[in-house]
């Protein structure tokens, strides 16, 4: 394989150090990374902004239903 250039090499990498170990968060018996909660979030969120936003509404034309 083919060495990338250096910019698009660095455009492509990771914006945090992926090799040291994860970070997790205890509550009692549940234990859950935290890269997992921001995407449960992040899920939870879209979920929501679906929920509320109102859907685009098309005016009519007169005479037909």
């Amino acid at each position: 394989m083919l060495p990338l250039p250096a910019l698009p090499a660095r455009l492509l990498a990771a914006p945090i150090d992926l090799n040291g170990p994860g970070h997790y968060l205890h509550w009692g018996v549940i234990q859950i990374s935290v890269a997992n909660l921001v995407v449960i979030g992040l899920m939870l969120l879209a979920f929501v902004a679906a929920i509320l936003l109102p859907f685009p509404r098309f005016p009519r034309k007169r005479g037909r239903r």
